[in-house]
């Protein structure tokens, strides 16, 4: 479908993707390191579920919500990296309406599950820390298993909406998506109905499902921390950290770059829409890829079983 004019109202049967404004001519070059990012994402977290699945030692709460978080890593990559390499190597921008709407719901499904899922990754490190004698009592495996469900059950709670949302926009003017994916708030500023509703809708989710996760993970490293600092033994103290530091380099690696991606359209006019979209990406790509190596550089157990996997393979 190609663009109405600039006073036409429609229901849009396709949307054009249009990547990072002013790379038009890149594209093809953006692509690589992109295309190396998505492959790299796919080893790194078929690597770790397939270690966590096979090792029956690492059969534990902490392992298994990992395992959750690299789940959560694949489904967002796959939903919008195959696209967006289509788009920079043949200039497939078009998307169909439907397409759109599926992309953009697991979009947010993935947002939703991995907040949650690192707030019950600090729930367990908490628990593990400051009460380990209730540990094997209040985090079994069936525990774990609810606690996943209610992190997927929440996920689809809060993206249905935005989707039911979308669907009943009326587009003015054009169908071109400035972006590499369907993104909610994109495609909300191109209807013809005022979009403060939108906006309010996404703000109050943000503070009240993202925002909570957050300052629920923060009470519980404070909690941590200060249990920590108060042990008299230097190594208990050093293998607490070393457990916990992996989880907050990845909680501030996904924290950061989802508050700036929020309030990117009230510093729309102050940072440039390219710079914006490549820190969108971020937790799109940058942090799938890193999850893997930050958890197999700092959780001594998988480590150990990556280099013994490396060495059998190599013998």
């Amino acid at each position: 479908m190609m663009p109405a004019d600039n006073h036409s109202v429609f229901t849009p049967v396709t949307f054009i993707l249009t990547g990072f404004p002013g790379t038009e001519e890149s594209r093809v070059w953006l692509a690589s390191p992109f295309c190396l990012m998505y492959v790299a994402v796919l080893l790194g977290n078929s690597l770790l579920l397939f270690i966590i699945a096979t090792e029956r030692s690492l059969h534990e709460p902490m392992y298994l919500f990992l395992s959750m978080l690299a789940a959560a890593d694949l489904l967002l990559s796959t939903t919008i990296v195959p696209k967006m390499l289509a788009l920079f190597w043949f200039g497939a921008g078009e998307i169909s309406f439907a397409a759109c709407l599926t992309q953009m719901f697991f979009v947010h499904v993935s947002f939703f599950a991995e907040s949650a899922i690192l707030l019950a990754m600090a729930f367990d490190r908490y628990v593990a820390i400051c009460n380990p004698l209730r540990y094997i009592t209040l985090l079994t495996k069936p525990v774990v298993g609810k606690i996943g469900l209610a992190v997927l059950t929440r996920s689809f709670c809060f993206a249905f909406p935005v989707v039911f949302l979308a669907t009943r926009m009326k587009i003015c003017g054009n169908n071109l998506l400035p972006h590499i994916y369907c993104e909610y708030m994109t495609i909300s500023r191109l209807a013809c109905d005022s979009i403060t509703f939108n906006i309010w809708d996404d703000v109050t989710k943000a503070i009240s499902v993202i925002g909570l996760d957050a300052v629920l993970i923060a009470v519980s490293y404070v909690l941590i921390l200060r249990a920590v600092f108060q042990r008299r033994y230097q190594g208990a103290r050093l293998k607490a950290l070393r457990t916990c530091g992996s989880h907050i380099c990845v909680i501030l690696l996904y924290y950061l770059p989802t508050f700036v991606s929020l309030c990117k359209y009230q510093f729309g006019q102050i940072i440039p829409g390219s710079t914006l979209n490549l820190l969108a990406n971020v937790y799109v790509l940058v942090l799938p890829m890193l999850n893997p190596v930050i958890y197999g550089m700092m959780t001594k157990e998988i480590l150990k079983r990556v280099i013994k996997m490396f060495f059998r393979c190599c013998s």
